[in-house]
């Protein structure tokens, strides 16, 4: 029975060691793989860049842009997010060209010289009155999607193109104010030329 038992033994093979070499092999090459995509994505943002090459550098805001416009319930001023810019019309193109395309902060102020935006630790820029073209409530912009209305969004010209920007208030319930205070604006500021025009 003994030499039995060591013969039974002898024959169970032991646990299979695991095979690190295999192991780290894969991870290595997930990693590889992983900055690979990481490099195409960033190549392909560059590429967007130099495509829209011909965009106009962003205008400043002017050194006194005048007070911000009061509504009948507050002032509009406003902090948030920017969400990114695209062509007008078409949500997933997006504008990359001189730091639109970054997402961040956002303080937006609207006086009667036009919007201001103010992105900490990315580019500012500014929309003068006579480029805002209209205003309006979304859900998406750039790829990113929120609840129906949760985000306004600016049409404005600049340089040959019209371009829709989108924000989110951190007070959404404010989003119309903002759509009825600039598309009045602009009516008032289009109102001369067809009274002039019926003329």
């Amino acid at each position: 029975m003994t030499s039995a038992a060591l013969l039974l033994a002898a024959e169970k093979e032991s646990a299979q060691v695991t095979d690190w070499a295999a192991r780290i092999g894969w991870v290595v090459g997930l990693g590889l793989f992983v900055a690979l995509v990481y490099w195409l994505m960033r190549e392909g943002w560059k590429w967007r860049g130099t495509l829209q090459g011909d965009l106009p550098a962003l205008p400043a805001a002017p050194s006194e842009p005048g007070e911000a416009r009061p509504t009948v319930l507050t002032v509009l001023s406003t902090s948030g997010r920017y969400h990114g810019s695209t062509t007008a019309g078409q949500w997933l193109d997006r504008i990359v060209a001189h730091g639109l395309g970054t997402r961040s902060r956002v303080e937006l102020t609207l006086t009667d010289a036009g919007l201001d935006v103010v992105r900490p630790g990315a580019s500012d820029f500014f929309v003068p009155a006579a480029a805002l073209r209209g205003a309006r409530l979304d859900k998406g912009i750039a790829g990113k999607v929120l609840t129906e209305g949760g985000l306004l969004v600016v049409t404005w010209a600049h340089g040959d193109r019209l371009l829709d920007s989108g924000f989110r208030s951190d007070h959404a319930a404010e989003h119309g104010q903002w759509v009825d205070a600039i598309n009045s604006m602009i009516d008032k500021t289009e109102n001369p030329t067809e009274t002039e025009g019926a003329r």
